[in-house]
């Protein structure tokens, strides 16, 4: 067979080219286009990783700016708080301060509208018991023609408004 014997000298012709191809390969991709991919790939890990890191600081800065603000503001909140309350007791304090003078204004006022009540009620009394001893003088003169002293008029007026 024919094809059989060509065989051999078409399979080294084949073997030396892919050889040939393979080494090229080898050298060109192997040796030059490999470290530089290599290269690359490791540069870009190496940024990856100082990325991680940069980002961990600053996620840590962050916490610890966080915890910084929440105890100021804490600290504002309680601040606030105190003066709130100081602000409430003297407010409290000066509102007692003034009650207590309106209070002791009205009292005065009071006591001094009863004096003036009292006066006027007494005055009105002894107007009451004159006019009703001239009264009972005269009813005593129309009704029996006796004539009765003012003074006894008085004292019979006073004692009909004790007992009566």
């Amino acid at each position: 067979m024919p094809q059989i014997a060509q065989l051999a000298a078409t399979w080294s012709s084949q073997i030396f080219w892919l050889l040939l191809t393979f080494g090229f390969v080898f050298f060109v991709i192997g040796r030059g286009m490999i470290p530089k991919v290599q290269s690359t790939v490791d540069t870009r890990d190496r940024q990856i990783a100082d990325d991680l890191a940069a980002a961990d600081r600053a996620r840590k800065d962050a916490d610890a700016r966080e915890e910084d603000y929440r105890v100021k503001a804490e600290a504002n909140r309680a601040e606030a708080l105190k003066l709130t309350q100081a602000a409430k007791a003297e407010a409290t304090a000066e509102s007692e301060a003034t009650l207590a003078k309106a209070d002791a204004e009205t009292a005065a006022t009071i006591a001094a509208a009863e004096a003036r009540i009292k006066a006027a009620a007494d005055a009105a009394m002894g107007e009451i018991e004159t006019v009703a001893a001239e009264a009972a003088q005269e009813m005593v003169a129309k009704l029996s023609g006796a004539t009765v002293s003012a003074a006894d008029a008085a004292l019979a007026v006073k004692a009909a408004l004790i007992h009566g």
